[in-house]
């Protein structure tokens, strides 16, 4: 019997969910039945245009067709193993995105939490292998974002974030710096640092991209001091911001990136990027994961990764990102736009709430998200056209007008 023909109303799975499931999020009063490109289909067919992309990670579409047969034509012959013996959907989607990012090692892991928790244990761990047992520290950027494990939470530049709230002591090793302020960065750092980790475009910290004077800045100060300078594009990567990584955008090359969202088409996957000299504080046993590299995902992910660079999504995300932020501009009470490529935020004036927007924009079958008090966040499937973004523009516009 499929799900599907369970015939449960939506008060019906509401009931389930609230009964038995630990609820974290603020649910939004649809049930999500079906998805397609650009739109995701309520219980009663109702289109959503959707500018989530499940949280960046739908770039190629919802469902997209090829990484639909990868799933079903790989799961038709092995859905998991253990991690010893060689499979096919590993090795070819290593050799894929090392050659296309021009990075030597991959390790894979199941999201991006567990990627930028796997970046940072390899930074520590080459740190103290090279130069002695107290080279651990990492300075991050304040407003960043890293994930809910315990180190990437530690990370997290955030003290009065809901993740960090209640959990008791962060991890140690960590210490922040102001964004886009390469002095800042300078002075965070002690003889005792070995890797300074920062996201390309912070986005739950309001959408707010690196100056291109800021990550050559880090890079030339990283080599200068024998230190590692680790980015985390679990949300910018994979053609979101322009370019196939965002770092592409500045020139610059980092010494391990981690990688999430867009890179499993929808299937959960991530992995971590290296060099061949950093990469080689990964010793046999030294790190693991039962799931990481799971043939499915990996399936999912090498024909997802293909869709975004043989549809060239990074040029269309370049475009209509351009495109998209100059119409946010013409909206009523915004105080400032910034993005990069199709990862756009949009910071409105006091009066008008982020969260508010969200939900006027539900009402209306769009789908947004807010971020801290004034600040609303998108970013759709790259596959997005001047039809869909001026939709969406004109229901942002209602939405403000209204709570004006």
């Amino acid at each position: 019997m499929l799900l599907k023909d369970t015939k449960l109303t939506k008060e019906q799975i509401k009931e389930k969910v609230n009964t038995y499931m630990i609820e974290t999020y603020e649910r939004f009063d649809f049930l999500a039945e079906t998805a397609k490109d650009m739109y995701i289909y309520d219980e009663e067919g109702t289109p959503y245009l959707d500018f989530y992309a499940g949280i960046a990670v739908n770039s190629a579409g919802n469902c997209n067709e090829k990484v639909v047969a990868a799933i079903q034509d790989q799961a038709k012959d092995i859905i998991h193993t253990f991690n010893y013996p060689y499979t096919i959907p590993q090795a070819l989607l290593a050799e894929k995105i090392c050659t296309t990012i021009g990075m030597d090692k991959i390790f894979y892991q199941n999201s991006g939490t567990e990627a930028n928790e796997a970046m940072i244990k390899m930074a520590r761990k080459y740190g103290v292998e090279k130069y002695g047992p107290e080279k651990y520290n990492i300075v991050t950027a304040k407003m960043s974002f890293h994930g809910r494990s315990f180190g990437s939470m530690s990370a997290t530049g955030q003290p009065h974030n809901a993740c960090q709230i209640g959990f008791g002591a962060m991890t140690p090793g960590f210490s922040y710096a102001d964004f886009n302020d390469l002095e800042s960065f300078k002075a965070a750092c002690t003889e005792n640092t070995i890797a300074i980790m920062i996201e390309p475009v912070q986005g739950e910290g309001g959408v707010n991209p690196a100056t291109q004077e800021f990550m050559k800045g880090l890079r030339e100060f990283c080599d200068e001091k024998g230190m590692l300078l680790l980015l985390d594009e679990v949300q910018t990567g994979w053609c979101r911001t322009g370019a196939v990584m965002s770092y592409m955008n500045y020139g610059i090359k980092p010494d391990i990136v981690s990688m999430a969202k867009a890179m499993g088409g929808g299937m959960p996957i991530g992995a971590i990027c290296a060099t061949e000299e950093v990469a080689k504080a990964f010793s046999m046993g030294s790190h693991g994961t039962t799931y990481g590299g799971h043939p499915v995902s990996c399936a999912a992910s090498l024909a997802q990764i293909t869709e975004l660079l043989d549809r060239d999504l990074a040029g269309n995300a370049k475009e209509m990102g351009a495109y998209f932020m100059e119409q946010l501009e013409t909206l009523p009470c915004v105080k400032e736009v910034r993005g990069q490529g199709l990862l756009v935020g949009v910071e409105f004036e006091d009066s008008i709430k982020a969260i508010d927007v969200k939900h006027k924009c539900l009402d209306k079958k769009l789908l947004i998200t807010a971020i801290g008090a004034s600040t609303i966040r998108m970013v759709p499937p790259l596959i997005l056209t001047k039809e869909d973004v001026d939709k969406a523009v004109a229901i942002i516009r209602e939405s403000v007008t209204e709570l004006m």
